[in-house]
């Protein structure tokens, strides 16, 4: 199993400004960048038409790390603290589901592990504690 941890900053409507401000201070290289509004339509989760141009995810190259960005989902508060959480990123769905599994214990889950139109396995949780991590799957569905 190869499994990264990659760094994911969540910001309050500023990632485009902040994803140049990387570029330029940190030499980042820009390698995806989706806004909300380009995202499929979710009928649970309507995008407002003043928040479709934010960022929903993007992606920097910094040296050999990867650094994703995305601006805060719409209708989901912003807290100073919990803006930069921990990507687990692998391959393998089970192993997605096995990592998943043992951190929602004594924890909270913020998205159930699904499947996504990004991801064949994706869900968020904050560990027992107060760690919140993404177990994001590559690959194909």
């Amino acid at each position: 199993m190869t499994t990264r941890l990659v760094p994911y900053l969540v910001l309050n409507g500023n990632t485009k400004e902040a994803i140049q401000f990387y570029e330029q201070a940190l030499d980042a290289k820009l390698l995806f960048m989706q806004s909300f509004g380009e995202m499929p339509d979710n009928p649970d989760f309507p995008i407002p038409a003043e928040l479709k141009e934010r960022v929903g995810h993007a992606m920097l190259k910094v040296g050999e790390t990867d650094l994703m960005l995305s601006d805060t989902f719409p209708g989901q508060p912003h807290h100073q603290g919990n803006q930069v959480t921990i990507c687990i990123v692998n391959k393998d769905k089970n192993a997605s589901s096995k990592i998943y599994e043992a951190l929602k214990q004594d924890g909270q889950v913020i998205m159930e592990l699904q499947e996504t139109h990004f991801s064949p396995a994706y869900g968020s949780v904050v560990d027992k504690f107060g760690i919140t991590f993404q177990i994001f799957t590559e690959g194909q569905f």
